[in-house]
């Protein structure tokens, strides 16, 4: 029986190659993003390689939204196997003094309150597996300068996930944090334009060592 595992951030980045090299027969991936066209191109390789996934295009700030994608696993799986968190959102670059209102709100919307919700709504279907993991992908910003928003908003989702940890310690279910070297991401460019990008680590790479977590 296929294991059901459910990825934020998946049409593309860490997200699209974790899904892509998961797809195979022995996962049914939840691929959950808001670009459609790279969910279908991730169905795509999902498919040729003999796997299969349900698209999700949902931002994970909708709370109602979230809630029926809960709702739905239930319903048809009864529970969640795997979540594997990599979804993030980089605000503008700018002093701590002229970060925009709508800015400031948006990053932690989704960096930060979005990464409590996932937990929410997951939590219960994660126990009804046999042995139920999350990892959340944490991405701690080099440099502080300019990047205040983001990062304050990671550090508030990496201590969310700290002490859903520390509560599931005897209940399950099991959660991991991964931080992967730097990537050649569309996220990494926005803090580093005209970075060479050739110095990078591949997202596929960084992929198979969220795999050997994910399967610890």
């Amino acid at each position: 029986m296929s294991k059901i595992t459910l990825i934020t951030g998946a049409s593309r980045g860490l997200g699209f190659a974790t899904a892509k090299a998961l797809g195979g027969p022995d996962h049914h991936i939840i691929a959950v993003a808001r670009t459609v066209g790279g969910l279908e191109e991730l169905d795509d390789a999902v498919k040729s390689a003999g796997g299969s996934a349900t698209l999700v295009p949902l931002d994970i700030t909708d709370e109602t939204g979230l809630q029926n994608l809960g709702k739905s696993i239930f319903e048809r799986w009864g529970h969640l196997d795997n979540f594997v968190h990599c979804a993030a959102h980089a605000a503008p670059l700018a002093p701590v003094g002229h970060i925009a209102p709508k800015d400031f709100d948006r990053v932690w919307a989704v960096n930060a309150r979005a990464t409590q919700r996932l937990v929410t709504m997951f939590d219960p279907l994660l126990k009804s597996a046999p042995n139920g993991h999350a990892v959340h992908c944490h991405d701690p910003h080099p440099e502080a300068k300019f990047a205040g928003a983001y990062r304050t908003s990671k550090l508030a989702a990496l201590n969310i996930i700290e002490s859903w940890q520390a509560e599931s310690t005897q209940t399950g279910p099991k959660i991991s944090i991964f931080t992967p070297q730097p990537m050649p991401t569309a996220l990494r460019a926005r803090f580093f334009p005209g970075e060479d990008r050739s110095t990078l680590t591949a997202t596929d790479t960084q992929a198979l060592r969220l795999l050997s977590l994910l399967n610890s």
